[in-house]
């Protein structure tokens, strides 16, 4: 695949769900989607969109604790603890959870068609790909990436190719 770019929305805001829009968000990420399918690039490429923040219109239940921490800012089990049954050891602080589960989305002629992955995975699942596609190793030295959930099971690279599929930015439609 080729390499890696990132975008985000020219207005972007501090998305938060008291004033962000869903159909702003929808309309972007069409727009982009299209624009970047009718490139001759398309044919090699893959498009992961993550959230970093569930805006308050996701989740309803708890993330797991993936690590143990004890500083202040997380206070997931009460003030400044987090722990449970699940925990890794305290290598470094403030690497608490998850947080709520968000959406994680492959586009791609290589995307398995009506595919949901069940695979946990967390934005560093995008780094671990990039590592494991161009063969780059991981980071080391605890980083995320070493126990990010992988995408590869988003794909299927000896199947046919899927055509692009062109999206209404106001309706979401094809």
């Amino acid at each position: 695949l080729p390499a890696v770019s990132f975008l985000k929305p020219p207005a972007y805001q501090d998305g938060h769900a008291q004033y962000s829009d869903p159909l702003d968000e929808q309309q972007f990420l069409v727009e982009t989607v299209n624009r970047l399918q009718r490139l001759p690039e398309w044919k090699d490429m893959a498009i992961v969109i993550v959230y970093d923040d569930s805006d308050g219109w996701y989740d309803h239940k708890p993330s797991p604790i993936v690590s143990a921490s004890n500083v202040p800012e997380d206070a997931l089990t009460g003030p400044g603890s987090c722990t449970g049954p699940d925990a890794g050891p305290v290598v470094y602080q403030g690497r608490c959870g998850y947080g709520p589960r968000l959406p994680l989305l492959v586009i791609s002629p290589y995307a398995r068609p009506n595919f949901v992955d069940h695979t946990v995975t967390d934005q560093t699942s995008v780094l671990r790909f990039i590592e494991d596609n161009w063969g780059t190793g991981r980071i080391g030295d605890d980083s995320l990436d070493g126990r990010a959930g992988p995408l590869t099971g988003m794909f299927d690279f000896t199947g046919p190719r899927q055509p692009a599929l062109t999206l209404d930015p106001r309706t979401g439609t094809s």
